[in-house]
């Protein structure tokens, strides 16, 4: 199994999907880590010449727009099952919902503690950290 964590450094977790620069993806067999891949992730930063129509509040990220760069934000990890990360955005849980790709939204910063609880069945979903 491969599973993504949004990161910045390869060893914690980013706090905010959006604005993390790097995936690193982990390939999981028998309970172990048998490889990392650090991935390069589109974010905030790719999308901020494009026009676009702000509304904060009980929607923002969720239109057909926002999805599209999620989706794009996703193509690099298009062969993991789960992303996992300290932050996200309402818009950006439903679009990964909407590809397949389950998102969880963790209090831990260790990866390899991450991996294992995930592995494990054991990592909580923190829904109430969605923004």
């Amino acid at each position: 199994m491969k599973i993504a964590i949004i990161t910045d450094d390869g060893t914690s977790i980013s706090q905010h999907f959006g604005r993390a620069t790097h995936y690193l993806v982990l390939t999981i067999e028998n309970g172990k880590i048998i490889n990392r891949d650090m991935r390069s992730k589109l974010g905030h930063t790719q999308f901020s010449g494009e026009s676009h129509e702000e509304h904060h509040g009980e929607n923002h990220g969720m239109d057909e727009a926002h999805h599209n760069k999620h989706a794009q934000m996703a193509g690099a990890i298009a062969d993991c099952e789960a992303v996992i990360c300290g932050g996200m955005g309402m818009g950006a849980y439903q679009s990964m919902l909407r590809l397949n790709i389950k998102p969880i939204v963790t209090d831990l910063q260790d990866i390899d503690a991450v991996a294992q609880s995930y592995f494990a069945g054991q990592l909580v979903d923190h829904t109430e950290k969605l923004h």
